[in-house]
């Protein structure tokens, strides 16, 4: 090749990407966006579609009262566990190949737990449709910021609310869907594996092409180089308190799912209406996560808005001891509020690290700690509501722990990164 060749070559490659590489990237995005949004709308279902047949299934498979206690306890073990593989996985095959390999054990695990006949084998499978779902728990915000660095607060939001409407689309429909098909809790279980399934297809093309992750100008050269250096992430103190907050707001959340109704029932509200009743509360999440996330990354400090969504929950709470029946849709409405903690927390983790690599740590870390965290909060409920014939002391203990969990909401919300923390 000539000088005068080179020089054109090199002033071609100067002057970018071609036309064809920015139409490929512009369908790639495309893709990355409709992979979030379906694979939000997956992380929850496994749950929440179980919990609406958990009497038939008891009863299908002779499962004792302790191991259906077990199996609502298995979710957050499981994320705990899990998702602190995410990262390393990560490392090695990229993310959008991990979220891909997910979203196909969920469906593996939808599609075989209701068949397998057993309480064991029932077991095993909803362990590895949760392993898909805590991978991807950890990684959803690692792509946001990998894909959309300039558009944390919307992506996160768009996917929240798309975990929100998940959420509370298998808990309202699981039973009609089940009694139009026949009245068998089977196939009203196994028909979320569809769902999971359409949510593998938009990863395929990114799991072939590793090379268009790699590409994107908005990844900067530095994280690549930091790609191979992990953070010593409990170093930092904001990690510490994200993970803190983390698991006190997860806390709140799986009371609220698996007592509020209860807690409604007992005060001679009917049975329908409670169930109605926490439909409203899990669906205050879909506008409030999308809209929470565009406001927090507008602040230099997210405290304040930790402060209000925490005073919802006392006032909820207060309001659940004070007059259960008499206010019931003003203390759902507030409760509802007060459990968009989590796409606050979420959000949080895409700001307080700079790197895609830090993401990813922070977010393994926050998560599984504060899973871990969570797991004791619903049994200590049950064992107080047992012991005390009332709900007093465990509406006390709910609001109790609102307290820290809004301290170290304050803590974690402060303008800064764990990288720093980490380097000191």
């Amino acid at each position: 090749m000539s000088s005068t060749e080179r020089g054109t070559a090199g002033a071609t490659r100067a002057q970018g990407p071609t036309p064809g590489a920015d139409r490929t990237r512009a369908w790639a995005v495309r893709l990355v966006v409709v992979g979030i949004v379906l694979s939000a709308l997956n992380l929850r279902p496994a749950i929440t579609s179980l919990g609406a047949l958990l009497e038939e299934v008891r009863d299908g498979l002779g499962m004792s009262g302790s191991v259906a206690g077990l199996l609502t306890s298995v979710p957050p073990l499981c994320f705990a566990v899990f998702g602190v593989t995410a990262p390393r996985l990560a490392r090695r095959f990229g993310p959008a190949a991990v979220v891909c390999a997910g979203m196909a054990a969920i469906t593996a695990g939808l599609l075989i737990r209701p068949y397998v006949g057993k309480t064991a084998g029932f077991l095993a499978a909803s362990a590895l449709a949760l392993m898909g779902i805590a991978v991807s728990n950890v990684l959803m915000p690692v792509i946001v910021k990998r894909w959309f660095p300039d558009r944390v607060g919307s992506m996160t939001g768009l996917y929240s609310m798309a975990l929100a409407l998940g959420t509370s689309v298998a808990a309202a429909v699981t039973v009609p869907l089940t009694d139009a098909m026949g009245g068998g809790w089977q196939p009203g279980l196994a028909v979320w594996a569809a769902l999971a399934a359409a949510a593998v297809l938009p990863w395929l093309p990114l799991v072939r092409d590793r090379g268009t992750e790699a590409a994107r100008p908005e990844e900067p050269a530095r994280q690549a180089a930091q790609q191979d250096a992990p953070l010593r992430i409990t170093r930092s103190r904001t990690a510490w308190s994200l993970a803190v907050f983390f698991g006190l707001q997860a806390t709140a959340a799986y009371i609220t799912m698996g007592w509020m109704p209860q807690i409604f029932r007992d005060a001679g509200v009917p049975a329908g209406t409670a169930g109605v009743l926490l439909a409203v509360t899990m669906v205050m999440g879909v506008p409030l996560a999308f809209v929470i996330p565009r406001v927090a990354t507008r602040l230099p400090h997210q405290g304040p808005i930790v402060l209000v969504l925490g005073f919802c929950g006392l006032a909820g709470y207060a309001g659940l001891y004070l007059a259960p029946a008499g206010g019931a849709w003003a203390w759902a409405l507030l409760l509802g509020v007060s459990n968009c903690a989590f796409p606050l927390a979420l959000t949080m983790v895409g700001m307080r690290a700079r790197s895609g690599p830090g993401v990813a740590q922070l977010s393994a870390f926050a998560q599984s700690t504060g899973y871990l965290i969570s797991i004791p909060g619903p049994l200590l409920v049950g064992v107080l509501y047992q012991q005390s014939g009332g709900w007093g002391l465990p509406i006390a203990l709910m609001a109790g722990l609102m307290v820290p969990q809004m301290v170290v909401g304050v803590l974690a919300g402060r303008d800064r990164t764990v990288e720093d923390e980490a380097a000191r």
